[in-house]
């Protein structure tokens, strides 16, 4: 099982802020749970567009989409931050 947390404008969009869902065996990697998640809701592949860049965490970690999913991790998507 993962662990989804959507954060900020993503949280708003997605109208919930978590839910725990069990990907297929062909989930492995943060792109593969992208284009997953996608393509289960129509909201989300909006979201996750290309001109809409997110920030992806797992386990409080900020990586790439090429990073390794686990068994029982916590999977968080943002928006970029910006300062001032």
């Amino acid at each position: 099982m993962l662990k989804i947390q959507y954060f900020a404008s993503v949280r708003e969009a997605m109208a919930r802020a978590e839910e725990t869902i069990e990907p297929p065996e062909t989930v492995r990697t943060v792109a593969d749970l992208v284009s997953y998640l996608a393509s289960e809701d129509a909201k989300f592949a909006e979201i996750s567009s290309a001109g809409n860049p997110l920030l992806v965490a797992i386990n409080h970690s900020v990586v790439d989409r090429d990073a390794e999913l686990s068994a029982n991790d916590e999977v968080a998507f943002f928006p970029p931050m910006t300062g001032g």
